[in-house]
């Protein structure tokens, strides 16, 4: 088959033994790759089992465009049960792992069982082996990654692993690939914990088999200099994704002090791209194939962290440990950051939790006794690296927080709920549903909670235009007209990017649809259309939604945190907005677009139309609204 090696692995930790099936061609032009099909694989596993029960299944996979000259095409995906939201899990890295995953004969992976003790699996070039991890427990991922180059003699081997974090099962634990690359959201990294899974090596040679590879590589070629000479490759270049903290911060888009403040016009320049830039920059990192490279080399040479040099901080991560807990000091943020890589974790979720954790302090509900002896408050970067270290390695009050926030504001209770920002579980990131309200729409009907990646809306709202998907107008900020159609639409179209799989990043460069449409036709063979690819994603997007209304979630998710609802901001860049009523108009809105109830469920008629069967089986139909 073009376009994908046509084999997944299959590793059973029970047994210790592999199986190797091959990908049927029907089955990859429905689901296409990376998300969705996953999607497909997952949809048969009993899902009443918990996150941790050795009969879950872990899947990675790739698309068929991972690993080939197209722009920003080096993605990968993790999918199980989240351990964090007891939903749909899934989670997105790039860096090399994903295309030498296909260079050494496999597009996906399927994990089963758990190993009764460590163990990293080692694929070169087809050639599959299980081996001991006793002498990298306790690891970080750093040392991890270099231990086992050293050990298999090459330097080129990719290594993807989890931390101390996903070690002791944080339920926002993160994988970790390539020095700093995270598949972070929703603690998949502890399903791999749990299976006692470390690591899983690649190296590969293989060849990767286009149906026409001429006039692939043309469009690809083209693609990337449209890309390198776009304002917006010029920006994430010189200062990452950072490079919108200023404009983000003019339209509300900030969360500063755990979602309760509206300005902070003198700390926050401290925060500012060029500034950033300024202060610990040293160079700039690309994932393969990627024409932007905004990935931060960042040093830091004076000062109490002088020493800390290697990957730096992103937008997400600097507002969750700088803006929303007050600290403006750069230095801490990078800091705070290589521990999280190195641990494993969600630099989103580790923020929200040690932002959480700060206003419990501020407001009693937590004491220096209940905090180990830490002063918690506003802004005290040292006490935020500190926690993050103790999250990290789950000790004392690390313990409670490495649970996620819902759970430990459970715990502490006292009105603690009210301070943890979370849609289905999931931490809010960065991006404030006051400064741009098609967030209140967009966060809680993605499958996996509170998330950005899964269509990062706000952008269309921002001047990013999409003609080719019916959206030629920017939209208003603070209006609901169009924006649950939209969110459906995008919801749909981002679902193929990670089944293809590539970064979101290319989009900015000026990448559309039909350019998605020529690649994948290109590279397949197929004589795909808008239709059909968008066809793709509501199909994936459907059986997710039938999978979480099975476990229990529902319309009642569908929803924001109070705070959000009801605490304007009568200072910065919100104006004093408040997404409800607007939001209910927009979900009534987003519902009629999916074909689904007015309660949110998919209707008969779209799970035959979209022939949901080959998935999942009659009692998911019988969920079904008719």
């Amino acid at each position: 088959m073009s376009g994908y090696v046509g084999k997944i692995l299959t590793v059973d930790l029970n047994t210790l033994s592999f199986d190797v099936e091959e990908l049927n061609a029907d089955l990859a032009r429905r689901y296409l790759g990376g998300s969705s099909l996953a999607t497909r694989l997952l949809a048969g596993m009993d899902w009443q089992r918990d996150s941790y029960d050795p009969e879950t299944d872990l899947i990675f996979a790739t698309g068929p465009i991972t690993g080939t000259s197209a722009p920003a095409s080096a993605r990968y995906v993790v999918c199980s049960k989240s351990p964090l939201t007891s939903g749909w899990g899934e989670a997105h890295a790039s860096g090399y792992w994903g295309p030498e995953l296909k260079y050494a004969g496999f597009d996906a992976i399927i994990i089963k069982g758990r190993a009764e003790r460590p163990v990293y699996l080692l694929i070169n070039d087809q050639a599959v082996q299980l081996k001991s991890a006793e002498h990298l427990t306790g690891r970080d991922t750093y040392q991890t990654e270099t231990m086992l180059r050293n050990e298999l003699k090459d330097k080129k081997t990719r290594v993807l692993c989890i931390g101390p974090a996903g070690e002791k099962m944080s339920r926002i634990a993160a994988i970790i690939n390539d020095h700093g690359r995270a598949a972070a959201r929703g603690g998949i990294a502890a399903v791999m914990g749990s299976k006692n899974l470390k690591a899983i090596a690649v190296r590969g040679h293989g060849k990767l088999k286009m149906a026409d590879e001429g006039s692939f590589r043309a469009l690809s070629k083209s693609l990337h200099k449209m890309i390198s000479e776009s304002p917006a490759r010029a920006a994430l270049h010189s200062h990452g994704t950072n490079v919108g903290m200023e404009a983000f911060y003019t339209k509300g888009d900030v969360p500063i002090k755990n979602w309760t403040q509206g300005a902070w016009d003198e700390n926050i320049k401290n925060l500012y791209g060029p500034e950033v830039t300024r202060r610990i920059l040293t160079g700039a990192s690309s994932c393969r194939a990627c024409p932007i490279g905004c990935g931060r080399i960042i040093e830091v040479k004076e000062g109490e962290y002088a020493g800390l040099a290697g990957k730096g901080p992103e937008y997400e991560t600097i507002a969750a440990f700088g803006a929303l807990c007050l600290n403006d000091n750069i230095e801490a943020i990078a800091k705070a950051n290589d521990l999280c890589n190195r641990y494993g974790l969600d630099t989103i979720s580790t923020g929200a939790a040690v932002a959480m954790a700060m206003e419990c302090y501020d407001r009693g509900l937590l004491t220096p006794k209940d905090l180990d002896g830490l002063e918690l408050t506003w802004g005290n970067h040292r006490a935020i690296v500190t926690l993050v270290e103790k999250i990290g390695c789950r000790e004392g009050i690390g313990d409670l927080l490495a649970e996620g926030t819902r759970r430990a504001a459970e715990k502490i209770g006292k009105g603690a709920e009210e301070a943890a920002i979370h849609v289905k579980g999931l931490e809010l990131p960065m991006h404030d549903p006051r400064g741009f309200n098609s967030w209140a729409v967009s966060y809680p009907t993605v499958s996996r909670g509170g998330c950005h990646i899964a269509a990062p809306t706000y952008w269309l709202e921002r001047g990013v235009t999409f003609p080719d998907l019916g959206f030629p107008e920017q939209l208003d900020p603070h209006s609901a007209e169009n924006k649950g159609q939209w969110t459906a639409v995008f919801q749909d179209f981002c679902e193929v990017l990670e089944s293809m799989v590539t970064c979101k990043f290319c989009l900015y460069g000026g990448v559309r649809s039909n350019h998605v449409v020529e690649l994948i036709s290109l590279c397949t063979g197929w004589d795909m259309d808008l239709q059909e690819m968008l066809k793709i994603g509501e199909r994936a997007n459907n059986i997710k939604r039938l999978i979480n209304l099975k476990l229990g979630f529902g319309i009642k998710d569908d929803s924001l945190p109070e705070r959000i609802r009801s605490l304007s901001l009568q200072t910065g860049g919100t104006d004093g907005y408040l997404p409800v009523p607007d939001m209910d108009i927009m979900l009534a809105d987003y519902y009629r677009s999916r074909g689904w109830s007015k309660d949110g469920v998919p209707t008969r008629e779209k799970f035959d139309g979209l022939d949901l069967s080959d998935a999942l089986g009659e009692e998911y139909r019988a969920l079904s609204a008719v």
